[in-house]
This record gives structure tokens, sequence and C-alpha cells, in this order.
């Protein structure tokens, strides 16, 4: 298929250039944090070293509460 594709019309061919580097993004590139998600990690860092975080037990209880 990929030796078909110099014949196809150049439209065609930009788009297919488009969608594999939507695609290597998606599954191959970085993610970068927008600025609030960045604000939501260093917030859970913050806690975390603060020991503000919930026990093993404490979830375990509410999960234990809520199941049926």
């Amino acid at each position: 298929m990929l030796e078909r594709v110099s014949t196809w019309p150049e439209e065609a061919q930009e788009e297919l250039v488009r969608s594999i580097a939507s695609i290597e993004g998606k599954h191959l590139g970085s993610y970068r944090l927008s600025d609030a998600e960045r604000n939501a990690v260093q917030r859970g860092l913050a806690e975390m070293r603060e020991g503000k975080l919930a026990s093993d037990g404490a979830v375990e209880a509410v999960f234990n509460r809520y199941r049926t």
C-alpha cells in the first residue's frame, strides 16, 4: 500500500502525512501538561510530602462501605 501512495493525488498524500503524524504523536510523542494539570500535579506532590494522603486502611474502609 505504501508503494501506491506516490500515485495518490497530492491532497490525499498530505492527508496521509497528517494522519501518520497524529498517530505517531498519540503513541510515541511526549504529553505536555496544561497549566491546570501541572498545578494539580504540584498540589498532589505537596500534599504527599505533607503526609496528607489517606492510609491504605482508610481507602479500604471507604471501598468496603460502598461495596454491595
